[in-house]
């Protein structure tokens, strides 16, 4: 982790690496780097085999062709009003405007919140604006420390080793060796995220797939609704029953009815021992490529139900399990303050809850890799193994919310299966 007065140090040494080009300015500089995202070996290599076309490539110069015309008249090419020759200003394309009309130009960009990628006016000209020639036209002072956030937001973002946190206003910019998809955690604020996407992490599931299943849930948020529901029928005896913990085991034992139930799917709990491979797989209809685009339509609407159901509904569980931790440790803190052991004795249950967590956290990802998924061999391998994954939660959910009716054997052993469960899933269909 990298505090934004380290990381700003960083560059700066980077920067000393403008020797490669003396005639190069630092304002010059950074945007080489922003353009090739800070990968000195790629720029000294292009260096040394065409300096000129390094800069074009990194639009701080125009291509020969692109040179515009110096004209005599001194007339700014926005507002056509005819100014003196010290007050009209270009970059390296010389496409000449009034003072006036770069201040305007830069601060209405600036107050939208763009930094690198303040360019020229002319039409089709690509050419970004160094910061020194940017500083100097903006009017004032506010909008001058705004300019510079958005500036050091952009070298971060386009340094291929380090990304800002999203934590809500957390300053710190996280660093890494190897830049892919990959579980981040910041030390300040603990945000948990993705490394490439910065958006929750999301394994085994890709950044491109997420965000496509993330995109289609928004969309389709209105057709989904019904299904968010917190309540469904009892399927014994029709009565409206609520879920109020994360596991999907449904019991009902008062007088009206008792039964063992799958919250999911309804079915007979005690059947999913062998079967729960049939709740979380989507059975494919074999025949609708042949059937009428109404009938296909319907069939894509269907799937996309199942598999958001079972996202939407591990969501939640993660939720109400978050509630049962808590319970936790107040249960904890209760038994120690009436000596009935100590933390480090009680701390199993901590880490259960903590495991349980993880493990639905992952299995809650596997919904949208599968959903876009081509069915095939592999298909049928992987939901296998979620199948499997989801029992051994469940099972494990089971035991952390009545952990006083089982011993700590019982409850690390479960943990233990579960998380082997889990890693063996992402072993398998997780591209690390």
């Amino acid at each position: 982790m990298l505090s934004q007065h380290t990381c700003i140090c960083s560059m700066l040494l980077l920067l000393s690496l403008g020797k490669w080009y003396p005639s190069v300015s630092h304002a010059v500089a950074k945007l080489v780097l922003v353009s090739f995202h800070w990968q000195i070996s790629e720029i000294l290599e292009r260096h040394k085999s065409n300096a000129a076309q390094l800069l074009v490539e990194a639009r701080v110069q125009p291509t020969s062709s692109k040179h515009a015309m110096v004209h005599s008249s001194h007339h700014c090419a926005v507002c056509m009003q005819f100014v003196r020759k010290e007050n009209l200003l270009s970059l390296a394309c010389q496409h000449q405007f009034c003072r006036s009309c770069w201040e305007q130009h830069c601060t209405v960009l600036v107050k939208d919140g763009v930094g690198v990628g303040v360019s020229c006016m002319a039409q089709d000209c690509l050419l970004r604006t160094p910061e020194d020639f940017v500083f100097p036209l903006l009017p004032s002072e506010e909008l001058k420390d705004k300019y510079r956030r958005y500036l050091f937001r952009d070298y971060v973002e386009s340094h291929y080793q380090l990304q800002l946190c999203p934590g809500a206003d957390c300053p710190m910019v996280i660093q890494v060796q190897e830049p892919k998809a990959r579980r981040v955690q910041c030390s300040r604020c603990n945000e948990v995220f993705c490394f490439k996407c910065r958006q929750m992490y999301h394994a085994p599931t890709d950044c491109a797939t997420i965000r496509k299943w993330l995109t289609k849930c928004a969309d389709d948020s209105e057709t989904a609704n019904y299904i968010s529901a917190h309540t469904k029928d009892c399927p014994k005896c029709n009565i409206c029953i609520e879920k109020n913990g994360g596991c999907n085991h449904m019991v009902m034992g008062f007088s009206l009815s008792s039964a063992d139930f799958c919250w999911m799917c309804l079915g007979d709990w005690k059947t999913h021992g062998s079967e729960y491979y049939e709740c979380s797989r989507y059975k494919e209809n074999p025949d609708i490529v042949n059937q009428s685009q109404q009938a296909q339509a319907r069939e894509a609407l269907k799937k996309y139900l199942f598999y958001f159901e079972r996202w939407e509904n591990h969501n939640k569980s993660l939720q109400l399990e978050a509630q049962t931790y808590q319970r936790i440790q107040e249960k904890i803190q209760e038994r120690v303050m009436n000596n009935l052991g100590t933390w480090i004795d009680w701390q199993y249950l901590q880490n259960a809850a903590k495991l349980l967590a993880k493990c639905r956290y992952t299995l809650q990802y596997t919904y949208p890799y599968a959903y876009y998924m081509e069915s095939g061999p592999r298909k049928k391998l992987f939901e296998y193994q979620q199948a499997q994954l989801e029992a051994e939660i469940e099972n494990l959910s089971w035991k952390v919310e009545r952990a006083d009716s089982y011993d700590r054997g019982d409850l690390e052993n479960q943990m233990h299966i579960a998380e082997q469960r889990r890693r063996t899933l992402l072993k398998d269909f997780h591209d690390t």
